[in-house]
């Protein structure tokens, strides 16, 4: 077991040992009623104070229930505990592929408009779509009131984010005139074809058929233009790879910190000295996120992530989640025979433009 793995298996047992004990703490049943519920009673007095009618507050947070299977799944996610090749295969399938390549012929025009409009490639706005929900198939199966609610309150770590999530959704379906007991999501609260968390519903989310209406839960056209959105407000850089593809050693070298999904953080000289080098030809000054990429238990893949890399990873904070989206836009791209810029750069593509 290495050391960077080892620290991960004991934060994991010190995180569900403490999601444990709070379990034992929490009622087997409860609710949020605000009339017997503290927290729930200062949320509404704060969403009463900018505006929302009390009586809706008070009538939605009694209508939520505690999950504890909410909690539970917190802590399970995949992209704690899978090697790459693992986690590749759940997204890098036939199917997903030839479906990519269908939505976009499907709302053709819209991503057009997208790519015109925020300069991101339909095939990366595609991928996220198809990573998230499988195109929209699969928004989730949690009522995103009560999924927020039991986070909000009961969570012993981000009861504070979840809250901040829980307000804005509140203010969201008030808004826009829509029961809050009435919409799905995930165990996290995410909606929608993009799975946007509440917060980046609010601020991201944009009405791209001009109906009136900002819509992620149905409206497929709505969803392509706010990832679009998305992308543009978190510094996507149009023409520019997501990755380029290095060579390396075996195993990852000491005293460099990999997969870090932080802005650009590694100059490429550096990462040279390491033994790790790009397959085309870079700037030794460019700074890159180095990526180590265990494929089975013997082999280890080197990639740089550039600045869109970065981009994608605001989306989701997994390196790994970031790399799957790339790999499926490719695969879309190609599939396609998009003439975009190429999502990454390769030895083999230095060769083709020489």
């Amino acid at each position: 077991m290495t050391v960077s793995r080892s620290r991960r298996w004991v934060q994991g047992i010190i995180a569900t040992t403490s999601l444990a004990f709070f379990s034992l703490a929490t009622p087997a049943a409860t609710d949020f009623d605000p009339s017997e519920h503290r927290g729930a009673r200062l949320l509404v007095d704060e969403l009463a104070g900018q505006g929302i009618q009390r009586r809706w507050l008070e009538d939605a947070l009694r209508g939520a229930e505690y999950q504890q299977n909410v909690l539970e799944a917190m802590e399970g996610a995949v992209e704690r505990r899978l090697r790459w090749d693992e986690y590749r295969a759940i997204f890098l399938t036939p199917e997903r592929i030839q479906s990519g390549v269908g939505f976009i012929e499907a709302h053709r025009r819209a991503f057009e408009r997208a790519e015109a409009e925020f300069g991101v490639p339909p095939e990366v706005i595609a991928a996220i779509i198809g990573v998230e929900t499988s195109y929209g198939r699969f928004t989730g199966s949690h009522r995103v009131l009560d999924s927020l609610a039991t986070l909000a309150f009961h969570h012993p770590q981000r009861g504070d984010f979840f809250r901040g999530e829980l307000a804005a959704f509140l203010e969201i379906t008030h808004e826009q005139n829509v029961d809050p007991g009435d919409l799905m999501g995930s165990y996290a609260g995410a909606m929608g074809y993009p799975q946007f968390i509440p917060t980046s519903y609010r601020a991201y989310a944009v009405d791209f058929d001009d109906d009136g209406v900002r819509d992620l839960w149905t409206n497929p056209v709505d969803a392509i233009g706010s990832v679009g959105n998305y992308f543009a407000r978190h510094g996507w850089r149009a023409g520019e790879p997501i990755y380029q593809e290095a060579n390396g050693p075996v195993a990852p070298p000491g005293g460099i910190e990999f997969n870090r999904t932080d802005k650009p953080y590694r100059k490429v000289a550096e990462l040279a000295e390491k033994g790790i080098r790009p397959e085309a030809e870079m700037d030794a000054a460019q700074e890159v996120i180095p990526l180590a990429l265990e494929v089975d238990e013997t082999t280890w893949r080197y990639r740089f992530g550039r600045d869109n890399f970065y981009v994608i990873t605001r989306y989701n904070h997994s390196h790994l989640y970031a790399m799957a989206v790339t790999e499926l836009a490719e695969s879309i791209r190609d599939s396609l025979g998009l003439q975009t810029v190429p999502l990454v750069i390769s030895a083999d593509d230095e060769e083709a433009n020489s």
